[in-house]
C-alpha cells in the first residue's frame, strides 16, 4: 500500500532532511520510501515542500505528491500563507509546529511545539531553530510511518557525536509531547 506525506517547511528548518529521515526510518523498518525535495533558488525562510512517500513495495511513482494522507506544517505562520484544503484531501490530518492547537477547518489537527524543542537542546543555526529532528519524530508518531527505535536509528545517518545526542533528545522529546 503506498502512502504519501506533504511537508511544508521554511528553507532553513529542515522540511528536507525531515523527508530524508523519515524515509530512512520507513527503510529500517523494511518498507520502501522515497524523500522528494521541491524548491528552486529559494533563500532562508521561503517555504519549501517536500515529499515522503511509504510502501510496501517498490515505488514506480517519482513526481510530487497531489493527495497527500497528512500534512506536516513547520511552522504555524505558513498557515497564514497556504490554503491546506488546496494542497490535501478533505480529511487529512496536519500537524503543526505550534505552542497551541491550531483552528484548520474539517481537519484533525495535531501540535507539537518543535521550535521550543529545538531551542532547549541548542538546535539553531544563525537564529533558526532546527525543528526538522522533533517533526521528524512527531509525524512518525501521528502518521504511524514507523517507530521511534527507528527514528533514532535513522538520524545516525545524519549526525555524528554531540549534534547526534541533541538530535536524539529532541526525537524523543516531540515523540512524548506531540497532541491533538
Amino acid at each position: 500500500m503506498l502512502r504519501e506525506f506533504l511537508i511544508l517547511s521554511r528553507g532553513g528548518q529542515g522540511g528536507v532532511t525531515a523527508s530524508r529521515i523519515l524515509a530512512s526510518a520507513a527503510v529500517l523498518e523494511g518498507l520502501w520510501a522515497q524523500a522528494i525535495p521541491e524548491f528552486g533558488a529559494e533563500r532562508r525562510g521561503a517555504i519549501v515542500k517536500s515529499y515522503l512517500r511509504v510502501s510496501n513495495g517498490p515505488i514506480a511513482r517519482h513526481s510530487s505528491v497531489k493527495k497527500p494522507e497528512g500534512v506536516a506544517v513547520f511552522s504555524s505562520r505558513i498557515l497564514e500563507l497556504v490554503d491546506i484544503s488546496k494542497l490535501a484531501p478533505e480529511g487529512a490530518p496536519v500537524i503543526v509546529n505550534a505552542s497551541e492547537k491550531p483552528k484548520i477547518p474539517g481537519r484533525e489537527v495535531y501540535y507539537v511545539n518543535a521550535t521550543s524543542i529545538a531551542v532547549e537542546l541548542g538546535l539553531v543555526i544563525a537564529g533558526w531553530p532546527l525543528v526538522n529532528t522533533a517533526m521528524s519524530s512527531a509525524m512518525a508518531k501521528v502518521f504511524r510511518i514507523a517507530s521511534l527505535e527507528s527514528v533514532v536509528n535513522a538520524l545516525s545517518e545524519y549526525f555524528k557525536g554531540e549534534l547526534l545526542k541533541a538530535n536524539v533528545e529532541a526525537a524523543r522529546l516531540a515523540w512524548n509531547s506531540v497532541s491533538g
